[in-house]
């Protein structure tokens, strides 16, 4: 069992109280001694999987002065068996792992159905677009270029657990043409057959489902479904329009239903029942 120092949430990176083991969530670390959290306990969950320990305590440390009840895993098989103990809501997944790779991972929860739901926010330090790009193509919901600013980081997932919770509050069911989606449930249905979407597709199709045939900018899209706008890839929108289509599109190659608008944006076809 590794073991690592861990001091209060709120202290800086050089004090070290306590020891606790790997994947111990912020209530254990409490009875542990390990941390002076004594808040109530956040609805968020967030899962770090990282191998660089300093860069774990560092986003650890940020986040529970959030309130955001945090655990960790150091590889790839321990995130997994985490997943499935413990259901975070989000997970800071590193790109290069030991044992299962940051891609591995992500293609592992998004083929499960009790895991789909969870949101990914990529960690790597390759600046190469294309590893960037294969990384949201499989399923993740954002990615963060190390190095970073851990403000940064705490702003990303603000961000992405505010409009994962704002998908409830809107239009309970929505149609249009083929397409059936019900928003609280978060079931989508494309000429009757269901269709399992990420987080981030799911929000892009409700926000394009909410206003058929309006012609929305790459920007303007971004900030509505995604609830930030994005920098440093200008195929990220791309990257997740493009799986969206492979699981509604008759053809995913010609589509019909998310269509380009060339020099503009994208916009859904049909009007709404």
């Amino acid at each position: 069992m590794r073991w690592i120092h861990q001091g209060s949430y709120a202290d800086n990176l050089s004090r070290t109280d306590a020891r606790v083991p790997d994947a111990m969530p912020v209530e254990q670390l409490a009875l542990a001694g390990g941390t002076s959290y004594n808040g109530p306990m956040p609805e968020e969950r967030i899962l770090i999987v990282d191998d660089d320990r300093e860069i774990v305590r560092l986003l650890r440390s940020y986040l529970q002065r959030e309130r955001y009840a945090v655990s960790v895993a150091y590889d790839g098989e321990t995130a997994i068996h985490v997943l499935r103990r413990e259901s975070p809501d989000l997970m800071l997944l590193d790109l290069m792992l030991p044992d299962r790779d940051g891609w591995e991972v992500t293609r592992t929860v998004r083929g499960d159905e009790k895991l789909a739901n969870t949101l990914i926010i990529m960690l790597t330090a390759r600046v190469e677009d294309t590893d960037k790009i294969i990384g949201l193509e499989l399923g993740a919901d954002d990615y963060i270029t190390k190095p970073f600013n851990p403000r940064e980081v705490v702003a990303r997932v603000r961000a992405l657990l505010r409009r994962s919770q704002r998908t409830t509050v809107r239009a309970p069911t929505l149609v249009v043409g083929a397409l059936k989606m019900d928003v609280e449930r978060r079931d989508v249905q494309v000429r009757d057959i269901a269709v399992e979407l990420t987080p981030t597709e799911f929000s892009l199709l409700q926000t394009l489902m909410e206003s058929p045939g309006y012609v929305f900018t790459r920007t303007e899209l971004m900030d509505r479904a995604l609830g930030y706008d994005y920098s440093g890839v200008d195929r990220m929108l791309d990257s997740h329009i493009k799986n969206l289509r492979r699981k509604i599109e008759a053809d995913p190659r010609k589509p019909q239903l998310v269509q380009t608008v060339y020099g503009v944006g994208y916009r859904l076809a049909g009007e709404r029942e």
